[in-house]
């Protein structure tokens, strides 16, 4: 954080004898998920690469607080996952009479993975083996609870089956490590900071799920989609796991200046290199990926970038 602020301040004393330049706010995540270090380096890119712009990303507590950022103009863009982007913008789920009509994408970026996280020991190998266990199920406020909620209740578990912590990212590593719960859902682009700092002190295991659990998650939530967590994607996973993903959502507000939008969605496709550079989740930030899996209308400044490269946008995804 104190880096992507310097930098903002460097810019903008280089550029104040001309013009102030405009300073907008990412919403992210915690520290130790992806949303924050993506989030920073689409700052830099912003910084970078468009004239008279410069960003910060902030720590939130995700998903859902970052729609109602964007929301109240609190936050200029938004990460945060497509179920929740969706359910705001119909006002349905968590945003039940309450719905976000001013809420639009400039793109989706890359899916998460629901990882649910255990010891290698705890006998725990399976969905239903959480009941009567003590589990953490995300930050309060972040689509990691709401994607687990989803999950779970498609499959017949509510929180009254199980001792529901809610704790964000590094706050789950950290008890499962200690031992104070016996797992953890992250939903989150793999791999992720905090499960392969966890996986380099402890053995663990990543729960699969079956066709089955699949098919009921995928009934009850349609933005979920089978997702397989690779084969040594941390360390001491020697199998490939099958669980779901979901895609993240990059929103603004209806009322961001067209042209800007459409600068940033122009550069978030076509400077993507530097995003890979400090996550590999960026290798997923494709203009086919964003039109196949946006759950909402576009802002008009980045439907004028898809429009402008052929790409074939959904009726849903225009205003």
């Amino acid at each position: 954080m104190r880096f992507f602020k310097y930098a903002a301040a460097a810019t903008l004393l280089a550029t104040a004898p001309l013009a102030a330049a405009q300073q907008l706010s990412i919403a992210t995540g915690g520290t130790g998920g992806t949303y924050y270090p993506y989030g920073g380096g689409l700052a830099e890119l912003i910084g970078n690469h468009i004239e008279g712009a410069d960003a910060v990303a902030e720590v939130t507590g995700a998903s859902v607080e970052n729609m109602g950022l964007v929301w109240r103009g609190d936050s200029d863009l938004a990460l945060a996952l497509a179920d929740t982007v969706y359910q705001a913008y119909n006002g349905t789920g968590d945003f039940e009479g309450r719905q976000l009509e001013n809420i639009r994408a400039l793109a989706s970026i890359y899916p998460n993975a629901v990882q649910i996280v255990t010891m290698a020991d705890s006998g725990i190998e399976s969905l239903s083996d959480l009941e009567g266990k003590t589990v953490s199920v995300g930050a309060p406020g972040s689509g990691t609870e709401l994607n687990a909620r989803a999950l779970l209740e498609a499959n017949g578990i509510t929180y009254d089956d199980f001792d529901p912590r809610r704790l964000n990212f590094n706050e789950t590593a950290d008890a499962i490590r200690d031992g104070d719960i016996d797992a953890g859902f992250w939903s989150v682009g793999p791999p992720t900071s905090s499960i392969m700092n966890l996986a380099t002190t402890r053995d663990i295991r990543l729960i699969g799920l079956t066709q089955e659990e699949i098919a009921k998650a995928r009934e009850a939530e349609p933005v979920f989609a089978a997702y397989k967590l690779r084969a040594g994607l941390y360390e001491g996973m020697d199998e490939a796991v099958q669980s779901i993903g979901i895609p993240n959502v990059l929103a603004v507000s209806s009322e961001m200046d067209e042209e800007l939008a459409y600068q940033i969605t122009q550069v978030l496709f076509e400077q993507t290199d530097e995003l890979i550079a400090i996550h590999p989740a960026a290798n997923d930030t494709t203009v086919e990926f964003s039109v196949e899996s946006t759950p909402i209308a576009f802002h008009p400044g980045a439907l004028r970038y898809y429009e402008e490269v052929g790409a074939e946008v959904q009726d849903h995804q225009r205003p």
